[in-house]
């Protein structure tokens, strides 16, 4: 065979083999890790700084004779489709230096929890927001107390939504909460509908709703130690705050040139508590806080879950705060970090801590559950109609040609074809439920029709001898077929792009399937064509 004419079979050979030890291969996959995040040491100009971040994401797994995974439907297992209940009002101008103390007011004035009010600073002057996620409060109870506080607003500027950043922390939190869970096969998107309805979206593969329930009521465990030295030459860690004592975490903030600072308020009977601890253990000025201990002279840590997330030296004005007593009169520090990324980290790794920032409306919830005996019957019925798909195509493709020459390679491509998507959705790690399945089928079909399209084109004329006319007659199909390919792309983009459930899914796997086919199955057939049919 001529390698520089025949490139194409060689390719998808090689992309076979590739999927097969993505398939079968067990570590072989994308997905089944968790990440983390930090940096280097810095010192910030307030509060504390920076040593080391790290947080865990949610990740699905599973278990079987392949490394594809898949969803409720084939599975079993539930899923809750809920509304973030809370309301904001944006396009307000506030000064981030009283954003604490706006927080305080305004929670105080609608006689809500601080936690429940948050301010949201933007980049953009004249772009920030404030909500407030708490279900008893009305809008025209949070327009009043806006406007007593000197904002222009009324009842109509209430938006019935969170906002974008709530709707993030809402996903990533649950994320982290699920990935310090006992729980797995569990994934959390959010989804926007059409109309702008904005849902959280979690999927628990092979278990009930009461545990998706207890993920998202479960609180994981904040606890802050001073790590310092006992005098005789040991060093041994002290715990200073627990979760229950913060009062509210800040958003992140930029508070320097290269800093980023997430502020954390301590409750009164808190701050008292953690003064004199702070006091007792000798932070009471500077500390420098490395990795090596020669370089240490005091470290706060802050643990998730048992897991140390944050080493911070203690700077000048807060050790002196601890001195002096200040510091149980205005209770609050801010713990610095050199980049947004790092200080995001720190923020939600706080949260995940404490409830859920905004909270989930089960009552409006849309909530499935399937049991895994019928899931099984699902999936067995799913490779019947799969088998019968693909014979059926087969002996129409005979049929139509009588030809076993042309029939046989051409239902070898399409499966080819459909073997090369399961490699990729085994590689990424993507849930497979019945609309996947569906999409599967359709790039069967698909497949065969373009492949007929290249054949009839190449072989119902005469005078195919030579390898240009081949080529020409082929250019001449693939056109036709790219063209169809890119209306199948268009019309499917928009149920892609858009939450629409399990149509998205069977839109992604369309799509995937005829990219693979325009780009590898496609050509490759063509070079097994020639060969056939041409002495060269």
């Amino acid at each position: 065979m001529n390698v520089r004419q025949n490139w194409r079979i060689i390719l998808l050979v090689v992309l076979i083999a590739a999927s097969a030890v993505v398939l079968f291969v067990p570590g072989a996959t994308l997905g089944g890790g968790s990440g983390d995040s930090g940096g280097p040491v810095a010192n910030g100009s307030t509060g504390t700084s920076f040593d080391n971040v790290s947080a865990g994401t949610g990740v699905t797994s599973g278990d079987g004779l392949t490394n594809i995974q898949y969803g409720i439907q084939l599975e079993g297992g539930s899923r809750i489709r809920a509304p973030i209940s809370g309301m904001m009002v944006d396009e307000l101008t506030i000064d981030p230096a009283n954003a604490g103390e706006l927080e305080q007011r305004l929670a105080r004035a609608l006689d809500v929890p601080e936690i429940d009010v948050d301010t949201r600073i933007r980049e953009t002057e004249g772009q920030d927001a404030v909500e407030v996620v708490n279900t008893t409060v009305t809008a025209e109870q949070f327009a009043t107390a806006l406007s007593a506080e000197g904002f222009s607003v009324a009842t109509e500027d209430v938006q019935d939504r969170v906002t974008d950043e709530t709707r993030e922390d809402m996903v990533e939190i649950v994320e982290r909460k699920v990935s310090a869970s006992a729980l797995s096969g569990v994934s959390v998107q959010g989804a926007t509908t059409p109309t702008g309805n904005y849902f959280v979206v979690i999927e628990s593969v092979g278990r009930d709703i009461g545990d998706l329930r207890t993920i998202l009521e479960e609180r994981g465990v904040v606890n802050v130690f001073a790590y310092h030295e006992a005098g005789n030459g040991t060093w041994i860690r002290t715990h200073a705050l627990s979760q229950d004592q913060f009062a509210s975490i800040g958003n992140v903030r930029r508070t320097g040139e290269n800093e980023f600072g997430v502020s954390v308020t301590v409750t009164e009977s808190g701050a008292q508590e953690f003064q004199n601890t702070m006091q007792s253990v000798g932070f009471t000025s500077r500390t420098v806080c490395q990795s090596q201990r020669f370089e240490t002279t005091g470290c706060m840590q802050t643990e998730l879950n048992g897991e140390v997330i944050f080493n911070a030296s203690i700077q000048e004005n807060l050790a002196s705060s601890f001195a002096s007593g200040e510091f149980a009169n205005d209770p609050t520090f801010t713990m610095t970090v050199p980049t947004r990324e790092n200080a995001r980290n720190l923020e939600l790794s706080l949260k995940t801590g404490r409830p859920l920032p905004a909270p989930l409306n089960f009552t409006s919830a849309q909530t499935t559950q399937l049991e895994p005996s019928l899931a099984e019957r699902f999936k067995s019925n799913s490779v019947v109609v799969g088998l019968a798909a693909v014979l059926t195509v087969s002996l129409v493709v005979y049929y139509r040609y009588r030809d076993a020459r042309v029939a046989a390679p051409m239902v070898v491509t399409a499966l080819s074809e459909v073997f090369l998507l399961l490699g990729f959705v085994a590689l990424v790690q993507y849930p497979l439920n019945l609309a996947h399945i569906a999409g599967f089928i359709a790039v069967i079909g698909t497949g065969v029709d373009d492949l007929v399209i290249i054949a009839d084109e190449v072989l119902q004329q005469e005078g195919v001898t030579t390898g240009r006319v081949f080529q020409n007659r082929f250019r001449k199909a693939f056109w036709v077929i790219g063209a169809a390919a890119a209306t199948t792309i268009l019309a499917m983009s928009p149920l892609m792009v858009l939450s629409l459930g399990d149509l998205s899914g069977f839109a992604i796997i369309t799509i995937f399937g005829v990219l693979i086919g325009i780009a590898v199955t496609r050509p490759a057939y063509g070079d097994i064509l020639r060969y056939l049919i041409l002495d060269e």
